[in-house]
């Protein structure tokens, strides 16, 4: 494909996104019907779209309408391509820039500049302070690529020597001392050696460093409540021979962790909802709670278009259960770490607060981490269970 061919098909890609088709499901449906495009092209295409769909709002302005070309002309634009030399009406290129489509536009808003849901606003600038605009102009571009060593098999440098090998480029991450950063081929990871063997595993830094700041020292029993993927359970093994326990109140989200454990070298029981016993105590508890997800934007943009006042409302109710019910299961004078990939103060130390007002629980410590420390925005609190209660 041309680079004027993978801008139309991404042009066609986005109006099914804004038809209310989820974008992945877009993309894997188009490539499986595109047998012509070859896995550049995908990557190429799946770019554009979510280039598109990180800058939903200034893209519509700088393009001038809502629809998927406009968004596009809009795209490019703001990412320093002149429109006319791919909107060139060549075989499979979109059609030439009509009269409007050439005119100058207005600045957008300040809002709609930063990508940012004019409704949400308020509340993250609120929740940021003078991070907001820089945080919001972080998450119009993509993220990067984060690697945790798995420090029960190799060590950093090892690990770096392997992937390289593969011609896989890395440099230590921040935040975290497990962290590596691919600098080139990241596509190229999951089919890697290193990968393959257990030597590392796809996770964010800030996503590492919440699992950093979790204190181990005694622990003899943890319970990964939220569990998803089990990403949190593989950095928590590798780091003690605790009981580890994953659980999660969709028990799919957990399918793949067997596999992984295996591949990692890592002990994690998986425990449906049905098999944890109401009595079970832990002396750690890690809630890493479903949420808004703000602080991945970058790599789930659709996630900021589709979200709103309701879902947030939703979420704050879900999220108050969620730690009401994993408080049941800290033992006395046990730990529970409160976490979210969330900027959003109402679901991150408001909910703290509103646990604290209800529950014999200490705040000990909280960390708040934006895409400005190199990572996702992630929160995390850590809160000890008073010994007088079960």
């Amino acid at each position: 494909m041309t680079p004027a061919a993978r801008v139309q098909t991404a042009i066609e890609c986005i109006d099914r996104v804004l038809a209310g088709e989820p974008a992945e499901r877009v993309l894997m449906s188009w490539a499986r019907g595109s047998r012509h495009a070859g896995s550049k092209d995908r990557a190429a295409v799946r770019d554009l779209v979510f280039g598109v769909l990180r800058r939903w709002w200034s893209s519509a302005a700088l393009g001038g309408g809502a629809d998927g070309r406009s968004r596009m002309i809009g795209f490019l634009r703001a990412t320093g391509t002149a429109p006319e030399t791919v909107f060139t009406g060549d075989r499979y290129a979109p059609a030439p820039l009509d009269e409007r489509e050439t005119e100058e536009h207005a600045a957008p808003d300040w809002a709609t500049a930063l990508d940012c849901p004019a409704w949400l606003a308020p509340k993250l600038e609120r929740s940021l302070g003078p991070s907001f605009a820089p945080v919001m102009e972080a998450l119009q571009d993509r993220a990067p690529v984060f690697l945790r060593v798995n420090i029960a098999r190799t060590d950093i440098e090892a690990a770096r020597g392997v992937l390289a090998e593969e011609g896989i480029l890395t440099r230590p991450g921040p935040l975290s001392p497990t962290a590596l950063e691919v600098t080139e081929n990241a596509r190229r990871v999951q089919i890697s050696a290193a990968y393959r063997d257990g030597l590392v595993e796809l996770q964010d830094a800030a996503s590492q460093a919440v699992v950093d700041m979790l204190p181990l020292d005694g622990v003899s029993s943890i319970l990964d409540f939220c569990a998803g993927g089990g990403g949190k359970s593989l950095a928590l093994a590798a780091r003690t021979g605790a009981q580890i326990d994953a659980h999660d109140a969709d028990p799919r989200r957990l399918m793949d962790l067997p596999t992984r454990s295996a591949r990692a070298g890592a002990a994690i029981n998986v425990v449906p909802p049905a098999d944890l016993p109401d009595d079970a105590l832990y002396d750690l508890v890690l809630v890493d709670a479903p949420c808004s997800g703000s602080g991945a934007w970058r790599r789930s943009p659709e996630g900021k278009i589709r979200f709103s006042d309701a879902r947030l409302v939703e979420l704050i109710g879900l999220q108050d259960r969620i730690l009401d019910n994993a408080l049941h299961h800290v033992a006395p004078e046990g730990i529970l770490a409160y976490a979210t990939c969330s900027l959003l103060d109402d679901e991150n130390g408001q909910r703290v607060e509103a646990l604290a007002a209800r529950a014999p629980v200490d705040h000990l410590e909280s960390r708040h981490f934006t895409p400005l420390d190199g990572g996702d925005g992630f929160y995390c609190a850590l809160l000890r269970k008073s010994s007088d209660t079960r």
